[in-house]
C-alpha cells in the first residue's frame, strides 16, 4: 500500500456516534476480524489481478492544426496476471498479516502450472524461513506492474478487538451493496502509528487512515471496507489513493476476500487502477504432508 495524508472528510448525520447501532456493529466487526486472522495462514486462493496503467510519454510529437490546440488523449497500458495467493507473517514482523503470490500466467502466457504453484505457495507461507517469502514478493514485482499496491485483502485486520480505540467511528448513511441493504460507518484513525505506506520511487511515507465500513442491515456482517487517502499535493495536482475490498462469508465460517479495487488518481485522471478477484480458495492442514480441503458450500449469516 502507499504517502503522507489529508484525510477527506464525511458526512455524518448529526450525534451519529451515539447511534444504538455502533456498539453492535464494532463487536461484530472485530469478531470476524479476529476469526480472519486465525484461519488466513490456512488458506490459498487464486487471485486474478487486472491492471490498468497511464503511459508516460518520453517521445516529443509534433502535431499541428485543430488536434494540437487539443492535449492528446491518455494512452493506457493493461496488464493481466494469474496467481496462487495466500497469507502467510515474517518471523521478524509477527503480529503483521502479509498477502503472498506465486505467479501461474502473464497476459495469458502461462508461467508455472496451478498446482505447482499452489503447493510452492503454501509450503512459502508455512515456512520460518523469510528469505523464501521475501524471494516470492520479489518474483511477482519484477512482471512489470506499474504499481503494485498490495496488502489489502488483510485490511479487516486493522479492526481487531485491540485496534478499536484508536479511530473514531460514525454511522455515515445507508445504502445497498448488491443485493443486500447496508449501514455506512465512517472511520477515521485518532491514535497509534499511521499504517498507510506509500511509496514513491526509494521514498516511504506513512499516513493515518479514514475511509467507511459497509455492514449488512439486520446482522452487520461487514460487507466492505473503503479507505481513501490523499498522501500529497504539488502544484497542479492532488494524488489520491483510493481502495475498496469486498468480503464475503466463506463455507470455512470466515470472511475472505472477494474482490479489491485500487486507483491512484492525480487530480480526476487516472494513473494506475488494479481490479483482483478472488476464488478458489482452499483450507489447508499440514501433517506429514499438506493437505487441502476444498471450501464446503457457505451457509447464510
Amino acid at each position: 500500500m502507499r504517502a503522507a495524508l489529508m484525510l477527506m472528510p464525511l458526512l455524518l448525520a448529526p450525534d451519529a456516534s451515539n447511534d444504538p447501532r455502533l456498539e453492535p456493529i464494532l463487536a461484530r466487526l472485530a469478531e470476524e476480524a479476529e476469526a480472519f486472522a486465525n484461519a488466513a495462514t490456512r488458506i490459498v486462493g487464486q487471485e486474478s489481478l487486472q491492471q490498468k496503467a497511464l503511459v508516460t510519454r518520453r517521445r516529443f510529437r509534433l502535431r499541428v492544426g485543430q488536434d494540437a490546440l487539443k492535449p492528446p488523449p491518455p494512452q493506457y497500458r493493461q496488464r493481466e496476471i494469474l496467481s496462487e495467493y495466500g497469507f502467510s507473517v515474517f518471523r521478524e514482523a509477527p503480529n503483521s498479516l502479509h498477502e503472498l503470490r506465486k505467479v501461474v500466467a502473464v497476459d495469458g502466457m502461462p508461467v508455472a502450472g496451478s498446482a505447482r504453484a499452489r503447493e510452492t505457495l503454501t509450503l512459502g507461507a508455512v515456512s520460518d524461513d523469510d528469505r523464501l517469502k521475501k524471494r516470492m514478493l520479489r518474483e511477482f514485482q519484477k512482471h512489470g506492474l506499474t504499481d503494485a499496491a498490495i496488502d489489502f485483502g488483510p485490511l479487516i485486520l486493522l479492526f481487531r478487538q485491540r485496534e478499536l480505540s484508536n479511530y473514531r467511528f460514525e454511522i455515515a448513511g445507508e445504502g445497498n451493496l448488491g443485493a443486500d441493504p447496508a449501514i455506512i460507518v465512517g472511520y477515521q484513525q485518532a491514535a497509534g502509528p499511521a499504517l498507510l505506506t506509500i511509496f514513491e520511487g526509494n521514498r516511504a511515507a506513512r499516513a493515518p487512515l479514514a475511509g467507511e465500513l459497509w455492514v449488512r442491515g439486520g446482522d452487520y456482517l461487514p460487507l466492505r471496507i473503503v479507505l481513501r487517502s490523499s498522501p500529497g499535493e504539488n502544484e497542479k495536482n492532488v494524488v489520491r489513493h483510493l481502495a475498496e475490498v469486498d468480503y464475503f462469508r466463506s463455507g470455512y465460517g470466515v470472511l475472505l476476500p472477494a474482490s479489491v479495487r485500487y486507483r491512484r488518481l492525480a487530480g480526476d485522471d487516472l494513473v494506475v487502477e488494479n481490479v483482483c478477484r478472488y476464488s478458489n480458495y482452499s483450507m489447508f492442514s499440514v501433517d506429514a504432508e499438506i493437505k487441502f480441503e476444498p471450501e464446503p458450500v457457505a451457509e447464510p449469516h
